[in-house]
Protein backbone atom coordinates (compact mmCIF):
# COMPACT_ATOMS: atom_id res chain seq x y z
CA UNK A 1 0.00 0.00 0.00
CA UNK A 2 1.48 3.67 -0.80
CA UNK A 3 0.76 6.91 1.05
CA UNK A 4 -1.95 8.50 -1.19
CA UNK A 5 -3.88 4.96 -0.76
CA UNK A 6 -4.02 5.47 3.30
CA UNK A 7 -6.72 6.92 4.80
CA UNK A 8 -5.40 9.00 8.03
CA UNK A 9 -7.13 10.03 11.13
CA UNK A 10 -4.72 12.53 12.62
CA UNK A 11 -5.16 13.62 16.33
CA UNK A 12 -2.89 16.20 18.06
CA UNK A 13 -3.54 19.66 19.76
CA UNK A 14 -0.10 21.78 20.06
CA UNK A 15 2.19 23.63 17.84
CA UNK A 16 4.17 20.07 17.90
CA UNK A 17 1.42 18.46 16.16
CA UNK A 18 0.68 21.00 13.59
CA UNK A 19 4.39 20.39 12.52
CA UNK A 20 3.72 16.64 12.32
CA UNK A 21 0.68 17.37 10.78
CA UNK A 22 1.91 19.52 8.28
CA UNK A 23 4.82 17.35 6.90
CA UNK A 24 1.98 14.63 6.41
CA UNK A 25 0.35 16.95 4.13
CA UNK A 26 2.88 18.01 2.66
CA UNK A 27 4.37 14.99 1.88
CA UNK A 28 1.04 13.73 0.19
CA UNK A 29 -0.45 11.52 2.47
CA UNK A 30 -4.42 11.31 2.54
CA UNK A 31 -5.90 13.33 5.86
CA UNK A 32 -9.23 12.22 5.96
CA UNK A 33 -9.88 13.69 9.22
CA UNK A 34 -8.12 16.23 11.67
CA UNK A 35 -9.57 15.80 15.71
CA UNK A 36 -7.87 18.48 18.57
CA UNK A 37 -9.08 19.61 21.60
CA UNK A 38 -11.71 22.14 21.82
CA UNK A 39 -11.09 25.75 21.85
CA UNK A 40 -9.62 27.46 24.85
CA UNK A 41 -9.72 31.33 25.99
CA UNK A 42 -6.24 32.98 26.14
CA UNK A 43 -4.60 35.34 27.78
CA UNK A 44 -5.50 38.32 30.11
CA UNK A 45 -8.95 39.15 27.93
CA UNK A 46 -9.20 35.16 27.65
CA UNK A 47 -10.44 34.95 23.67
CA UNK A 48 -11.84 32.16 23.05
CA UNK A 49 -8.44 30.22 20.29
CA UNK A 50 -8.36 27.77 18.18
CA UNK A 51 -5.65 25.01 18.96
CA UNK A 52 -2.73 25.33 16.08
CA UNK A 53 -3.41 21.84 14.43
CA UNK A 54 -7.22 23.27 14.02
CA UNK A 55 -5.48 26.07 12.38
CA UNK A 56 -3.64 24.34 9.89
CA UNK A 57 -6.61 21.86 9.17
CA UNK A 58 -8.70 24.34 8.08
CA UNK A 59 -6.76 25.87 6.19
CA UNK A 60 -6.25 22.94 4.20
CA UNK A 61 -10.08 22.21 4.19
CA UNK A 62 -9.65 19.20 6.28
CA UNK A 63 -12.29 18.00 8.25
CA UNK A 64 -12.18 19.13 11.93
CA UNK A 65 -13.80 17.25 15.02
CA UNK A 66 -13.20 18.80 18.46
CA UNK A 67 -14.80 16.06 21.04
CA UNK A 68 -15.03 16.90 25.07
CA UNK A 69 -14.30 13.07 25.35
CA UNK A 70 -13.58 10.61 22.90
CA UNK A 71 -15.03 7.79 25.48
CA UNK A 72 -18.51 7.86 24.00
CA UNK A 73 -20.45 6.33 21.17
CA UNK A 74 -20.66 9.47 19.50
CA UNK A 75 -16.93 10.02 19.19
CA UNK A 76 -16.26 6.42 18.38
CA UNK A 77 -19.28 6.55 15.37
CA UNK A 78 -17.75 9.68 14.40
CA UNK A 79 -14.46 8.23 13.77
CA UNK A 80 -15.52 5.54 11.97
CA UNK A 81 -17.35 6.92 9.72
CA UNK A 82 -13.95 8.26 8.04
CA UNK A 83 -12.86 4.50 7.25
CA UNK A 84 -9.41 5.34 8.62
CA UNK A 85 -6.55 3.09 8.00
CA UNK A 86 -4.81 4.65 10.26
CA UNK A 87 -4.77 6.77 13.09
CA UNK A 88 -1.76 9.24 13.66
CA UNK A 89 -1.31 11.06 17.18
CA UNK A 90 0.98 13.29 18.94
CA UNK A 91 0.41 15.65 21.87
CA UNK A 92 -3.61 14.97 21.81
CA UNK A 93 -4.23 14.96 25.35
CA UNK A 94 -5.99 12.59 26.42
CA UNK A 95 -5.12 9.17 26.27
CA UNK A 96 -7.43 7.10 24.30
CA UNK A 97 -9.86 4.18 24.67
CA UNK A 98 -9.91 0.20 23.16
CA UNK A 99 -12.85 2.12 21.34
CA UNK A 100 -11.61 4.27 19.33
CA UNK A 101 -7.73 2.14 18.80
CA UNK A 102 -9.64 -0.67 17.59
CA UNK A 103 -10.88 0.99 14.17
CA UNK A 104 -8.23 0.87 12.19
CA UNK A 105 -6.81 -1.70 10.35
CA UNK A 106 -3.75 -1.27 10.61
CA UNK A 107 -3.75 1.05 14.64
CA UNK A 108 -3.03 3.57 15.69
CA UNK A 109 0.36 5.42 15.95
CA UNK A 110 1.78 7.72 18.07
CA UNK A 111 4.97 10.39 17.92
CA UNK A 112 6.09 10.58 21.58
CA UNK A 113 9.04 12.87 22.57
CA UNK A 114 11.29 10.62 24.53
CA UNK A 115 13.37 7.21 23.81
CA UNK A 116 10.70 5.12 25.44
CA UNK A 117 10.05 3.35 27.85
CA UNK A 118 12.18 6.57 29.48
CA UNK A 119 10.01 9.58 30.11
CA UNK A 120 6.23 8.09 29.35
CA UNK A 121 3.48 10.76 30.05
CA UNK A 122 2.71 14.44 29.25
CA UNK A 123 6.07 16.40 29.57
CA UNK A 124 8.93 15.03 28.89
CA UNK A 125 10.76 17.61 26.47
CA UNK A 126 10.28 19.67 29.38
CA UNK A 127 11.80 17.08 31.75
CA UNK A 128 14.85 15.85 29.75
CA UNK A 129 15.95 19.87 30.42
CA UNK A 130 14.90 19.41 33.65
CA UNK A 131 16.60 16.80 34.45
CA UNK A 132 20.38 17.66 33.00
CA UNK A 133 20.00 15.01 30.31
CA UNK A 134 22.25 15.10 27.46
CA UNK A 135 19.79 13.30 24.82
CA UNK A 136 16.37 12.63 24.02
CA UNK A 137 14.86 11.65 21.40
CA UNK A 138 11.63 10.92 19.79
CA UNK A 139 9.76 7.38 19.45
CA UNK A 140 7.15 6.40 16.95
CA UNK A 141 4.83 3.51 18.46
CA UNK A 142 2.08 1.50 18.12
CA UNK A 143 -0.74 2.91 20.68
CA UNK A 144 -1.94 0.69 23.49
CA UNK A 145 -4.75 1.35 26.27
CA UNK A 146 -1.61 1.95 28.47
CA UNK A 147 0.35 5.61 29.32
CA UNK A 148 2.67 5.48 26.40
CA UNK A 149 3.37 1.23 26.58
CA UNK A 150 2.76 0.57 23.08
CA UNK A 151 5.26 -1.66 21.10
CA UNK A 152 8.27 0.88 18.87
CA UNK A 153 8.45 1.13 15.47
CA UNK A 154 11.31 3.18 15.23
CA UNK A 155 13.29 6.39 17.45
CA UNK A 156 15.68 9.12 16.75
CA UNK A 157 17.87 10.34 19.02
CA UNK A 158 18.42 14.24 19.36
CA UNK A 159 21.06 16.59 21.32
CA UNK A 160 20.46 18.29 24.28
CA UNK A 161 22.76 21.82 24.27
CA UNK A 162 23.62 23.46 27.62
CA UNK A 163 21.56 26.31 26.70
CA UNK A 164 18.91 24.77 24.58
CA UNK A 165 15.48 25.87 26.11
CA UNK A 166 12.65 24.28 26.02
CA UNK A 167 10.56 26.04 22.90
CA UNK A 168 14.25 24.84 21.25
CA UNK A 169 13.93 21.56 22.14
CA UNK A 170 10.36 20.99 20.77
CA UNK A 171 11.33 22.85 17.66
CA UNK A 172 14.51 19.64 17.39
CA UNK A 173 11.99 16.60 18.67
CA UNK A 174 8.64 18.32 15.71
CA UNK A 175 11.82 18.15 12.88
CA UNK A 176 12.97 14.48 13.90
CA UNK A 177 9.78 13.27 14.57
CA UNK A 178 8.15 14.51 11.42
CA UNK A 179 11.31 12.68 9.17
CA UNK A 180 11.13 9.50 11.34
CA UNK A 181 7.27 9.39 10.88
CA UNK A 182 7.44 9.86 7.17
CA UNK A 183 10.31 6.84 6.76
CA UNK A 184 8.26 4.66 9.17
CA UNK A 185 4.47 4.94 8.27
CA UNK A 186 4.43 2.67 4.86
CA UNK A 187 7.32 0.20 5.93
CA UNK A 188 5.31 -0.46 8.77
CA UNK A 189 1.61 -1.02 6.80
CA UNK A 190 3.74 -2.76 4.92
CA UNK A 191 4.81 -5.01 6.87
CA UNK A 192 8.38 -4.60 6.65
CA UNK A 193 9.13 -2.88 10.42
CA UNK A 194 8.24 -5.70 13.37
CA UNK A 195 7.14 -4.01 16.53
CA UNK A 196 9.27 -4.53 19.54
CA UNK A 197 8.10 -4.40 23.01
CA UNK A 198 9.35 -2.19 25.44
CA UNK A 199 11.53 -2.75 28.24
CA UNK A 200 8.93 -2.12 31.88
CA UNK A 201 12.24 -2.40 33.53
CA UNK A 202 13.75 0.72 32.27
CA UNK A 203 10.52 2.43 32.44
CA UNK A 204 10.56 6.12 34.04
CA UNK A 205 7.46 8.45 34.16
CA UNK A 206 7.12 12.42 33.69
CA UNK A 207 4.33 14.21 35.01
CA UNK A 208 3.12 17.27 33.75
CA UNK A 209 4.44 20.92 34.83
CA UNK A 210 3.13 22.17 38.06
CA UNK A 211 3.37 25.97 38.33
CA UNK A 212 4.99 25.90 41.41
CA UNK A 213 7.90 24.21 39.62
CA UNK A 214 9.02 27.56 38.53
CA UNK A 215 10.16 28.55 42.13
CA UNK A 216 13.86 29.16 41.66
CA UNK A 217 15.57 27.94 44.93
CA UNK A 218 19.16 29.91 44.74
CA UNK A 219 20.47 27.55 47.16
CA UNK A 220 20.78 25.16 44.47
CA UNK A 221 23.68 24.69 42.04
CA UNK A 222 23.97 27.28 38.87
CA UNK A 223 23.79 24.67 36.30
CA UNK A 224 20.44 23.33 37.94
CA UNK A 225 18.71 26.63 38.18
CA UNK A 226 20.29 27.08 34.68
CA UNK A 227 18.37 23.75 33.47
CA UNK A 228 15.55 25.48 35.61
CA UNK A 229 14.99 28.72 33.61
CA UNK A 230 15.34 27.21 30.24
CA UNK A 231 12.81 23.68 30.63
CA UNK A 232 10.25 26.30 32.27
CA UNK A 233 10.80 29.39 29.59
CA UNK A 234 8.07 28.38 27.57
CA UNK A 235 5.28 27.81 31.06
CA UNK A 236 5.24 28.70 33.20
CA UNK A 237 8.33 30.84 33.92
CA UNK A 238 10.87 30.38 36.39
CA UNK A 239 11.02 33.01 38.83
CA UNK A 240 12.58 34.78 42.39
CA UNK A 241 11.46 37.80 44.61
CA UNK A 242 13.48 41.13 45.35
CA UNK A 243 11.52 43.40 48.11
CA UNK A 244 8.27 41.33 48.15
CA UNK A 245 7.66 41.37 44.24
CA UNK A 246 7.44 38.99 41.61
CA UNK A 247 10.03 38.57 39.03
CA UNK A 248 10.42 35.60 36.28
CA UNK A 249 13.29 34.91 34.59
CA UNK A 250 13.01 33.36 31.09
CA UNK A 251 17.05 33.54 29.95
CA UNK A 252 20.62 32.66 31.81
CA UNK A 253 23.75 31.29 30.98
CA UNK A 254 26.63 30.03 33.09
CA UNK A 255 29.14 32.45 34.46
CA UNK A 256 32.80 30.59 34.33
CA UNK A 257 34.07 30.85 37.92
CA UNK A 258 37.57 31.87 36.36
CA UNK A 259 35.95 35.19 35.31
CA UNK A 260 34.42 35.81 39.24
CA UNK A 261 36.48 38.72 40.68
CA UNK A 262 36.81 37.26 44.43
CA UNK A 263 36.72 40.07 45.84
CA UNK A 264 32.59 40.31 44.18
CA UNK A 265 32.33 36.54 45.14
CA UNK A 266 29.78 36.55 47.95
CA UNK A 267 28.88 33.49 49.15
CA UNK A 268 25.56 34.05 49.85
CA UNK A 269 23.24 32.19 47.33
CA UNK A 270 20.55 34.62 45.80
CA UNK A 271 23.03 37.80 45.93
CA UNK A 272 23.63 40.38 42.92
CA UNK A 273 27.25 40.35 42.45
CA UNK A 274 27.57 41.92 39.59
CA UNK A 275 25.42 44.26 38.01
CA UNK A 276 27.38 46.36 35.51
CA UNK A 277 25.93 47.21 31.35
CA UNK A 278 25.04 43.85 30.26
CA UNK A 279 25.46 41.74 33.47
CA UNK A 280 23.81 40.60 36.05
CA UNK A 281 25.68 38.12 37.86
CA UNK A 282 23.48 36.01 41.32
CA UNK A 283 25.32 33.78 43.30
CA UNK A 284 24.17 30.15 43.75
CA UNK A 285 24.49 26.96 46.02
CA UNK A 286 27.18 26.45 43.83
CA UNK A 287 28.12 28.62 40.98
CA UNK A 288 27.65 32.14 39.11
CA UNK A 289 24.90 32.27 37.06
CA UNK A 290 24.18 35.72 35.05
CA UNK A 291 20.37 36.70 34.59
CA UNK A 292 19.92 37.31 30.99
CA UNK A 293 16.50 37.91 30.23
CA UNK A 294 13.64 39.01 33.54
CA UNK A 295 10.36 40.18 33.54
CA UNK A 296 9.55 42.38 36.72
CA UNK A 297 5.77 42.02 38.46
CA UNK A 298 3.75 44.12 36.14
CA UNK A 299 6.14 44.78 33.86
CA UNK A 300 7.55 43.53 30.70
CA UNK A 301 10.40 41.17 29.29
CA UNK A 302 13.77 43.11 29.52
CA UNK A 303 17.02 42.17 28.65
CA UNK A 304 19.84 42.65 31.37
CA UNK A 305 21.39 45.28 29.36
CA UNK A 306 18.11 47.27 29.39
CA UNK A 307 18.00 46.58 33.36
CA UNK A 308 21.12 45.84 35.11
CA UNK A 309 21.79 49.38 36.00
CA UNK A 310 18.47 48.87 38.71
CA UNK A 311 20.48 46.53 40.52
CA UNK A 312 23.47 46.92 43.23
CA UNK A 313 25.93 44.40 44.17
CA UNK A 314 24.07 42.95 47.52
CA UNK A 315 20.84 42.90 46.75
CA UNK A 316 19.21 39.85 47.26
CA UNK A 317 16.72 37.54 45.18
CA UNK A 318 14.79 35.65 47.44
CA UNK A 319 12.59 32.39 46.99
CA UNK A 320 9.42 34.76 48.71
Amino acid sequence: MNKEELRIVFMGTPDIAAGILDSLIKGGYNIVLGICQPDKPVGRKQVLTAPPVKVLLEANDIPVYQPVSMKNDESRDTVASYEPDIIVTCAYGKILPGSILDIPRFGCLNVHASLLPRKRGAAPIQRAILDGDSTTGVTIMKMDEGLDTGDILSVREVTIGIDMHSQDLFDEIGKAGSELLLETIVPYVNGEITPRKQNEAEATYCPPIRSEEGAISWSNTAIAIHKQVHALSTWPGAFTYMDGKKIKIYDTSLVDDSVVDGALKIEEPGVVIRAHKKDLWVMTGNGVIAVNVLQPEGGKKLNAIDCAHNYRIGMKFTAQ
